[in-house]
């Protein structure tokens, strides 16, 4: 019987949630103030989380949530508390890396599925058979493994034991994502969520007999990112996970925004649609338009990680910086009588080169003639946050998404 993988997308806060779930989630991991690994993005209250499951339950899809720091004594007091309150809320699972938690969990929600966050660092199939022993329902593999590493941990561990491996999104130069460098160099403490990605910065030598002296590392002029690991990107070779036995592909980006959550999510929509149209096929190519998505999200060079060993895995020496072809400028709030009511969420003009992103991954060239502003004036431009406006356009379902491409 052919294993059909879910996809599992970011959720930052509600609404990237809605987003997610909209353009083709099978189901969502999210972290409330406490306990997750992302202390930035503005997370979920205990209110909206329950708000969150019931919206994503009643379209047939999962919450997870991240509980995967390390915490404290004074944290762990505080643990009782969010676990029942999460459970209240109705969460599938909980993302665990501390073996406090994971008992806390058993605990007092022994009723929830835990899952063993990537920080474990699951390398061997004695590792994950340690945890499904220990009561782990899904371990997330380390994401230093290869294909071939993952196929001998499916082969050697119960069947019942689920295995989530991340495919896409930003890399860690630190083994599994624990990382010291954070802490060590700015007092954030990368492993309760507040990391700082030293790992971004640029580089030089100083020699200490010689005050002033900074040399350069290697390539560029304005120093080197020793330490900046490209991005992940699977899709040319989803079908390889999937046939090495990953029960869950998993998008990294709980910091993103709605409109990146959505369109990484609805690219691998389509790309694990089209292997599970053939999954015999040992000829999988991944069509030129959902490659072509990836590209229209700001990101890092991309690299295959180190699904084919680690000489494959690439880093980035030269720059820090991310590639931006494309920007997302608005929502589409409605559509009428061939008129989009759209919001503003970056400026366009025009004659620029628009396209626009629908929730089953269509994606839309647009060429509008006129914008028509609140007061119902024609103008030549969105250059007000927030405004709304209407344009001609084919017909657009809701959260559709409009980009433009960037000239420079």
């Amino acid at each position: 019987m052919l294993q059909i993988p879910e996809l599992l997308a970011p959720a930052g806060d509600l609404e990237r949630l809605r987003y997610a779930v909209n353009y083709g989630a099978d189901a969502v991991y999210c972290g409330l103030p406490e306990f997750g690994m992302r202390s930035a993005p503005a997370n979920f209250t205990p209110e909206q989380l329950a708000e969150g499951v019931i919206y994503a339950h009643a379209r047939g899809r999962k919450v997870y949530l991240t509980m995967n720091t390390l915490p404290t004594n004074e944290e762990a007091d505080r643990l009782p508390e969010a676990i029942r309150a999460a459970a209240a809320a109705g969460v599938d699972a909980f993302i665990v890396a501390d073996l406090g938690v994971l008992d806390a969990c058993k605990t007092y929600a022994p009723q929830i599925d835990v899952h063993l966050s990537t920080q474990v660092g699951i390398t061997n199939y004695a590792a994950a058979t340690a945890a499904y022993k220990m009561g782990a329902k899904r371990v997330v593999l380390a994401r230093e493994l290869s294909l071939q590493d993952i196929a001998i941990i499916r082969d050697k561990t119960p069947p019942e034991l689920e295995l989530e491996a991340f495919v896409h999104g930003a890399m860690c130069v630190s083994f599994s994502g624990r990382c010291l460098l954070s802490t060590y160099l700015t007092g954030r403490d990368s492993n309760r969520g507040q990391c700082a990605q030293p790992c971004r910065w640029k580089y030089y030598l100083h020699e200490e007999n010689r005050p002033g002296s900074m040399y350069e590392i290697g390539e560029g002029k304005d120093g080197t990112y020793i330490l900046n690991a490209n991005d992940l990107c699977t899709a040319p070779f989803l079908d390889l996970i999937c046939k090495a036995g990953v029960d869950s592909l998993k998008i990294e980006g709980r910091a993103k925004t709605f409109y990146y959550v959505a369109s990484v999510t609805a690219a691998y929509r389509q790309a694990l649609d089209q292997y599970l149209a053939d999954p015999m096929n040992d000829n999988f190519e991944l069509a030129p338009q959902t490659l072509d998505e990836l590209t229209r999200t700001s990101h890092r060079h991309y690299s295959p990680g180190f699904f084919f060993g680690p000489e494959a895995a690439r880093q980035s020496t030269d720059s820090a910086a991310y590639l931006r072809e494309w920007e997302f400028v608005g929502t589409v709030e409605s559509w009428e009588n061939g008129v989009a009511h759209c919001q503003q969420r970056g400026k366009w003009s025009l004659g620029d080169t628009l396209e626009v992103l629908c929730p089953d991954g269509r994606s839309i060239p647009l060429a509008p003639e006129w914008i028509e502003n609140e007061a119902g004036e024609r103008v030549q431009s969105t250059p007000h946050a927030m405004e709304l406006y209407t344009i001609p356009t084919p017909e657009l379902p809701p959260m559709s998404l409009l980009r433009k491409k960037n000239t420079v």
